[in-house]
């Protein structure tokens, strides 16, 4: 079994969707947890939640699309527990755009959330673990439209491909530090961002996650609950022997589609 005890495992987008599913699921399996997201009072909510499971938990509000509370957040995590075991940079804006609308400003705005910000949590996590020994962990969560994604989803397509290269240098700059850098390509999520996207962007009926999932080999749709185990593999002692790696996990893999 995955054990994760008294691991100190900071979670980006973590107020709500995969990265709440995320910290449930590590927080059960005993580490200590960092969560962050813009929303206040969803912040302080799923805080709440994961103390109920018996573990610390430490909110950090953060806007990553600003470095210098994209740093705090490892600052604050450095100051209430004194290490950092793991991070996944589960953060990201799916924004949809096309060749013809994707402004300059949605186009920096994107990779300074989506890229970015991994790079730079990455960056002030590595001198904690340098400092305390610690065999570090982190896992990038990127998307398989990072193989070349739907017309609509241009830039966001772009940004997760860059995150992938992410992956792979920063797992060969580290290979000697003993922090490991591993990749998850997921498909079709349902997720809360995702209802929101479906509704305000795509027009969908309320139940377009059933009708999506009626489609899928498995008869329904992946949810955060599918994809926490893998993440808590990859943090977790038992995946020491492994960097690199950019792990595919999809039901969907449509690569180069136009709709």
């Amino acid at each position: 079994m995955t054990n994760l005890q008294d691991k100190v495992i900071i979670i980006t987008g973590s107020t709500q969707g995969l990265g709440k599913g995320f910290a449930r699921h590590c927080a059960q399996l005993g580490a200590k947890i960092v969560i962050s997201g813009r929303n206040v009072e969803r912040g302080q909510h799923v805080q709440a939640e994961i103390e109920a499971l018996g573990t610390e938990c430490l909110f950090v509000p953060a806007e990553l699309s600003k470095p210098d509370q994209v740093q705090n957040i490892v600052a604050q995590c450095d100051a209430h527990f004194g290490r950092v075991d793991g991070l996944v940079n589960s953060a990201g804006l799916s924004t949809r755009s096309n060749i013809d609308d994707t402004t300059v400003e949605l186009w920096d705005y994107l990779f300074a959330v989506n890229v970015r910000a991994p790079f730079l949590l990455i960056q002030a996590c590595v001198p904690i673990m340098r400092r305390e020994g610690i065999n570090g962990s982190v896992v990038n969560i990127q998307s398989v439209s990072g193989y070349g994604g739907q017309a609509r989803l241009l830039a966001y397509s772009i940004t997760k491909g860059a995150l992938a290269t992410l992956t792979k240098s920063t797992a060969n700059a580290l290979l000697f530090e003993r922090v490991r850098v591993n990749g998850i390509n997921l498909g079709w999520t349902h997720t809360d961002g995702e209802e929101v996207v479906q509704a305000k962007q795509e027009g969908q009926p309320l139940d377009w996650h059933e009708i999506a999932g009626k489609a899928m080999p498995t008869g329904r749709m992946m949810t955060p609950n599918d994809v926490a185990p893998l993440v808590a593999y990859l943090l977790s002692d038992a995946s020491l022997m492994m960097s690199g790696a950019n792990i595919d996990f999809a039901q969907n893999m449509v690569i180069g589609a136009s709709d």
